[in-house]
């Protein structure tokens, strides 16, 4: 096996940065058959390199942005990922994001750069009223969208700040992802670490 995992720019990534957050994620269950522990060993490195690779990539990007994220890597933070958070993003981004301090500065950036139009934000909040009952409302069990009167709800003026946030993160992450899907469409893999739903080797899956 190569001792580089991948090659982003023309710059080797070593393997080892790899094996660091193996060494961090729990390996699954081994008591099951052999050979599909192997696959799923094999299909974890590459996972892994994914996620690496995300933070490679955010480096770079952060650097050419002007942007200084904090130096420090903690292998406890990608224990600490919630379930939202990988049914939301994804396995691979969720752990990158955790693992990675220039891919949460990246993303703090791109929600930043977000401008959310007052009248989408207007337009958010009246769709979706059964958001913003009141406790006593909820209490009665009002129907928002039959029967609630208008002080049945928060105003407006009270969540519009919590809505556009809401809308400014959801943006953020889409441009997040957008950014990712073009940063990593040049990466070269070695051989055993390429992506999980790459259907060139055997054992992929596409799951993210």
């Amino acid at each position: 096996m190569s001792e580089y995992a991948a090659v982003v720019a023309g710059e080797a990534v070593p393997k080892e940065r790899v094996d660091a957050v193996l060494d961090a994620v729990p390996a699954r269950d081994r008591q099951t058959q052999p050979d599909a522990f192997t696959r799923a060993e094999r299909q974890r490195r590459r996972w892994a390199t994914q996620v690496v690779v995300v933070d490679e990539l955010a480096r770079r990007a952060c650097a050419e942005r002007g942007l200084a994220p904090p130096e420090e890597v903690s292998p406890a933070r990608v224990l600490d990922v919630a379930g939202t958070d990988v049914a939301d993003l994804g396995s691979i981004v969720a752990v990158a994001l955790a693992h990675s301090p220039a891919a949460r500065t990246l993303l703090a950036a791109l929600e930043a750069e977000r401008k959310i139009p007052e009248a989408a934000v207007r337009d958010y909040y009246e769709r979706n009223l059964d958001r913003y009952l009141t406790r006593d409302a909820l209490r009665r069990g009002v129907d928002p969208y039959g029967g609630a009167v208008p002080d049945d709800f928060l105003p407006y003026e009270r969540v519009r700040d919590d809505v556009a946030r809401e809308l400014r993160r959801a943006t953020g992450r889409r441009a997040f992802f957008d950014w990712l899907d073009a940063a990593r469409a040049d990466v070269v893999y070695a051989h055993g670490h390429e992506h999980p739903g790459d259907p060139t080797h055997p054992d992929h899956e596409h799951r993210h």
